[in-house]
């Protein structure tokens, strides 16, 4: 069936939608990743709750889909657009194409799109929302997406591992991959709502707090501000992505949506503190805003290579460590897998290790 991506800026991507939606059309803020392999953990990562996806890489689905990779139950993404869906999965694990994976869950696909004039739009112009709907439609109203944690964060509590440091890990969105990566390096994690009061949390007796990634723009989270400022003053805290925006968010600092965002498997950030610049894979719109650190204690310990944004602080006095990108290396590269060290380290000497 043919069909046509419509741009809020007016541009319009013809393409074939080899796997309709639900409800005819599909609406979402539309944004790229420019990662070659690793589309099943970006298909599943809540962090892209009610985005459309271009994927850069000219072929996707080659590997097929397999039953260990997901980074949560279900994938999240609003709908997905390449310029050629491979029909098989090439590898021994796959037991579903991406086109069979995608059809599963009524997730729309859009193929034979010119993805690289599209994603020139987007950097060109900057996100925008965009329109999915078969035929040559004129665009219609453009509803505001919302990006609730809500309806991605956990429940209820659960607990993984049986290891001896107890991590309390606050879901606004958490990868699978982040919890695997402590429980391997000798911890239970205990997963707990994004909403948890400081009482419910002071009551499981964590040695660590880990807030997680998640969805959207961290202001959307401003009244639990002060039940976060509590939580990493009393604890050893890591924090990843959307947790390091409210982390600075709870000291007073700003945050601001970039122009076309990080997302990929390739963005170069440099560590002050090794002096070294490592490979990380990165998936957010907002990042801190430089200046605003000023007046934290905060001292910034990671910057982006290419734009010379923060990605990741340390805090002067306690031991708090926050990452814009995403140490727990799925779908690669594992460049940044040592800061889980340092966090435990800390947690479990007690005392402040970071820089």
């Amino acid at each position: 069936m043919n069909a046509c991506l419509h741009l809020a800026n007016g541009k319009t991507f013809a393409g074939v939608l080899e796997v309709p939606g639900e409800n005819g059309e599909i609406q979402g803020e539309v944004v790229f990743y420019t990662g070659m392999t690793g589309y099943q953990e970006v298909l599943t990562d809540p962090s892209y709750k009610n985005q459309i996806m271009v994927f850069t890489y000219p072929l996707i689905g080659n590997y097929g889909i397999n039953e260990t990779d997901f980074e949560s139950k279900k994938p999240h993404v609003q709908a997905v657009i390449v310029y050629e869906a491979s029909q098989q999965g090439y590898h021994y694990e796959a037991k579903y194409s991406l086109k069979e994976y995608l059809q599963q869950w009524k997730i729309p696909l859009l193929t034979h799109v010119d993805t690289r004039a599209l994603v020139k739009e987007i950097r060109n112009q900057g996100t925008m929302m965009g329109w999915i709907a078969p035929g040559e439609s004129e665009i219609g109203a453009l509803k505001e997406i919302r990006f609730p944690v809500a309806s991605v964060s956990t429940e209820q509590m659960s607990v993984y591992g049986n290891g001896d440091t107890h991590i309390v890990l606050v879901d606004f969105g958490y990868k699978k991959s982040i919890v695997q990566s402590l429980v391997t390096r000798g911890c239970q994690v205990t997963v707990v709502p994004y909403h948890t009061p400081f009482s419910a949390i002071e009551a499981l007796q964590p040695d660590g707090i880990v807030l997680s990634n998640g969805p959207g723009d961290p202001k959307q989270l401003a009244e639990y501000l002060p039940t976060i400022r509590m939580m990493i003053d009393h604890y050893p805290t890591l924090a990843i992505c959307l947790g390091h925006q409210l982390v600075a968010l709870s000291y007073g600092a700003n945050t601001e949506k970039l122009r076309f965002g990080h997302r990929g498997a390739n963005q170069p950030v440099y560590d002050l503190q090794k002096k070294k610049v490592f490979m990380t894979s990165q998936n957010h719109s907002y990042v801190v805003n430089k200046e605003s650190l000023a007046a934290t204690p905060f001292d910034i310990r990671f910057i982006n290579v290419n734009d010379d944004s923060v990605e990741g602080m340390v805090h002067r006095y306690k031991p708090i460590l926050s990452v814009q990108y995403h140490p727990e290396a799925h779908p690669g590269p594992n460049d940044t897998e040592h800061i889980f060290a340092e966090f435990l380290q800390a947690v479990n000497k007690g005392e402040k290790v970071y820089a």
